[in-house]
């Protein structure tokens, strides 16, 4: 990427949305480190603690469609400002809780307000950036979430060490006002539209997504009752009605299903919810072996990962600048039998006297594998769509990505309750397999120009950069 494409008002504004999406990027596996301290600092369970991950997680899942139309109804800037302003509040309000209950609820506003500002950034990527130089843009975007992902523990361990675990929520606080400085001078006001507001759809998903996620991670803490299966069942009834609704809908649907009539950004919203899944699910059970069966300290734990976090940040610009000239199909099937093979390795290796090189490798391989999964998937799902379904394909992707998440964070904390922390590593393993799965079928066409992108030029918002 060359100094004059980073210095371009184009990448300036998108450096100053990475400010924002790095901070809840990093909140979604920050938790992890601290688990074993809250647990014990609380008395809680291990499922009210996996719930201080969910509840952020979920409130994201079930609140990114609505974060997505917004930024259409009122402009990107706007409600990037207001969500980055609302994480930033909750995040003093987790630090500050005294009880579970406390911080679960803090979370849960996080996570409010991380959907609203999530959409936001794709959305400019693709509104700003055209098909072929996206590469670039989704390499940065790329990195922060791999990177975010996988530093969160590390981050969270240093200060956790030194200063103790509610600093990994006041530490948002500079960061989040001095990504809202940036953004108040760098981002430009892109053009939004008056839309018809689809309520019935936001509470049919919503709860759907609620419920299904519930009785998910309930399920074993009341050995998987009948009336455990009756929630998952209704969740699962209400997103069927979800989606009849918006087939019928005539006014500006929350998820207008045309999207899926393009075969890559389907596929890639499959991948990107495999990959979120495999991510989150493996991160829980590895923390817990490395400090409660190695006996490691939160920041030696977190170092063992470092290397994860190095291998990602150093491929995802290499990997951006390849998937600009190449079919996206091998990167992306390699990346998930890679993640693959590296999860089946530590399902074998998590025990208490295997020597820490070992394990080093395998994480190393994790986060290659992450450089080749989480880019290219975005650069897939947004090249494939037209500019006038930008903002609604942005908050879709996301939000796949999001429930992915979710439902890993719900589905681990069943397995560990059944299973040993290394057994339980098959879990996304299993995932990652159906993702390399998914990645033969894709077709790496780009989307063809919009009708207004062809005969009127100047409305091409790429202009406002």
């Amino acid at each position: 990427m060359t100094a004059a494409l980073t210095g371009s008002p184009r990448f300036r504004a998108l450096w100053a949305m990475m400010v924002g999406f790095f901070l809840i990027v990093v909140d979604s596996t920050v938790v992890t480190v601290a688990n074993p301290l809250i647990k014990r600092g609380f008395s809680a369970t291990y499922d009210s603690v996996i719930w201080v991950t969910s509840a952020y997680l979920l409130s994201f899942a079930a609140f990114l469609l609505v974060g997505g139309r917004l930024g259409d109804r009122f402009g990107p800037k706007n409600v990037y400002l207001a969500g980055l302003a609302l994480f930033t509040v909750s995040s003093v309000c987790c630090g500050l809780s005294e009880s579970i209950d406390t911080l679960i609820g803090g979370r849960l506003a996080q996570g409010i307000g991380a959907a609203l500002l999530t959409p936001q950034t794709l959305s400019v990527i693709t509104r700003a950036f055209p098909a072929d130089r996206r590469g670039a843009a989704m390499s940065v975007w790329g990195s922060t979430a791999g990177v975010g992902m996988f530093i969160g523990p590390l981050a969270g361990a240093v200060l956790i060490d030194g200063l103790g675990w509610q600093w990994i929520f006041f530490i948002n606080v500079p960061l989040g006002l001095m990504g809202f400085g940036l953004a108040i001078r760098l981002i430009p006001a892109l053009p939004a539209r008056r839309y018809h507001f689809d309520t019935l759809g936001v509470l049919l998903s919503g709860f759907g997504i609620c419920l299904i996620v519930c009785g998910l991670q309930e399920g074993q803490n009341h050995a998987w009752a009948p009336w455990i299966w009756g929630v998952i069942a209704v969740g699962l009834a209400l997103l069927v009605v979800f989606v009849l609704w918006q087939s019928v809908q005539r006014h500006e649907p929350l998820i207008p299903l045309t999207l899926f009539r393009h075969r890559d950004f389907g596929l890639s919203n499959a991948g990107i919810a495999l990959m979120s899944f495999a991510a989150i699910a493996c991160g829980v059970p590895l923390m817990f072996y490395l400090q409660d069966e190695c006996g490691l300290s939160p920041t030696r734990s977190a170092l063992v990962l470092a290397p994860m976090a190095i291998a990602t940040g150093v491929l995802a610009p290499i990997v951006g600048r390849i998937v600009d000239r190449a079919h996206p199909r091998p990167i992306v099937g390699a990346g998930f039998t890679l993640l693959a093979i590296a999860l089946l390795w530590l399902s074998v290796d998590m025990t208490p006297t295997t020597p820490v090189w070992r394990l080093v490798l395998a994480l190393t391989a994790l986060g290659a594998a992450g450089a080749m999964v989480w880019e290219p998937l975005a650069v897939i799902a947004s090249r494939t769509l037209p500019a006038d379904l930008a903002g609604a394909g942005s908050a879709v992707y996301n939000t796949v990505r999001q429930v992915g998440a979710v439902l890993g964070s719900a589905c681990i904390a069943a397995a560990m309750a059944s299973l040993s922390l290394n057994a339980s590593m098959l879990l996304p393993a299993g995932a990652a397999t159906m993702g390399a799965v998914t990645a033969l079928f894709l077709i790496g066409h780009r989307a063809p120009p919009t009708r207004t992108q062809r005969y009127h030029p100047r409305r091409n918002v790429s202009a406002a950069l």
